[in-house]
């Protein structure tokens, strides 16, 4: 739909939000379970937030002079990210099985020989989590906070929920966090190059940057909703169950919502009167419940991707690469020492 308002309306409407969230789908048997499993995740990874900066920085000095994105984009995420993820007392064979998975398959590849690779990536690693999942459950002590994200998985699920279905989730969890974030500083550090002078400092604030990318690109291009009962939205008659889908892209570039909408302008977020609507981890009870911490660590990505350093692109395409999430197409970033 392309009308704001109805979209607003259909994100944070309780009508159009009650029951199960589809993110989790019927993996967990309540709303409330699905709550309690976002909660615990999300204050497992706000745990995590003051050693991200220092982890991204020794991750960003191992990236070479020219590099390749936006995959290099999810492997910094990952690698600063890696002891949250899983902590460093699991095999490493686990967690090389974790690096090969985020490399292939965090977002569905249009070509379908990545496709089949992505998914035997997946399937092995779902073996070997659930083997895991079942160890950690069995264990006659707990930490007393959770040491990593699948000791929040793990906590956070109802007994009845299976080792493999944990496993699942926590798969489900990696992607929603390495993904958006990955993608998100590509986008941030592709359009920030474009639109300045290549090689010389940026003259906007690290966070308008990052703001203004989710904006300009967000990487969720739709989400929907159901239809609760009968209904007539914009001319069309609607049964229950019918799934409406809004698209964070449109809400975005609304010329009557936002100054300038289709520029990418760091600089309107020091003017409050630019903002229209701004969803790019969704809105209203489905929100994504990390979504202030996702902004803290995509900003401090590229702020340790700047820090004593001139950024240039090669490639000038700004076209999105859209499967199940809206990506930049390969580019190259060059890193040269500040002087």
């Amino acid at each position: 739909m392309r009308d704001t308002d109805l979209a607003l309306k259909v994100l944070r409407d309780p009508a159009f939000n009650s029951g199960l969230s589809g993110f989790f789908g019927d993996t967990l048997p309540t709303r409330a379970a699905q709550a309690g499993l976002g909660r615990a995740v999300r204050e497992t990874v706000r745990a995590h937030v003051p050693t991200y900066g220092h982890d991204m920085a020794r991750a960003v000095d191992g990236i070479p002079a020219v590099s390749a994105w936006p995959m290099t984009g999810l492997m910094l995420v990952h690698r600063a990210s890696a002891d949250l993820l899983l902590h460093p007392g699991v095999p490493a064979s686990l967690g090389l099985l974790l690096r090969r998975f985020v490399r292939s398959g965090l977002v569905r590849s249009p070509r379908l020989r990545h496709r089949v690779q992505a998914e035997a990536h997946r399937l092995r690693l779902v073996e070997a989590l659930t083997g895991h999942v079942a160890e950690r459950r069995a264990e006659s002590v707990r930490a007393p906070a959770p040491r990593d994200v699948l000791d929040a998985v793990i906590g956070a699920c109802p007994e009845e929920v299976t080792d493999r279905t944990a496993a699942q989730l926590y798969i489900m969890l990696v992607v929603a966090i390495v993904g958006p974030l990955g993608y998100t500083v590509a986008w941030s550090v592709l359009l920030a190059c474009l639109h300045h002078r290549p090689g010389a400092s940026w003259p906007w604030p690290t966070d308008w940057i990052t703001r203004e990318a989710a904006r300009h690109r967000p990487v969720a291009w739709m989400v929907g909703r159901r239809v609760p009962s009968p209904a007539r939205y914009g001319g069309v008659d609607l049964r229950p169950g019918t799934t409406l889908s809004v698209s964070p892209y449109l809400l975005h570039h609304d010329q009557n919502r936002w100054t300038d909408a289709q520029r990418f302008s760091p600089e309107r977020w020091g003017e409050p009167a630019q903002h229209g609507p701004y969803l790019p981890f969704s809105a209203g009870p489905f929100s994504c419940a990390g979504a202030a911490v996702a902004q803290t660590l995509v900003t401090a990505t590229v702020t340790a991707l700047t820090a004593g350093a001139r950024l240039s692109v090669r490639g000038r395409d700004i076209r999105t690469v859209v499967t199940d999430a809206s990506i930049p197409g390969p580019f190259e970033l060059q890193r040269a020492p500040a002087h």
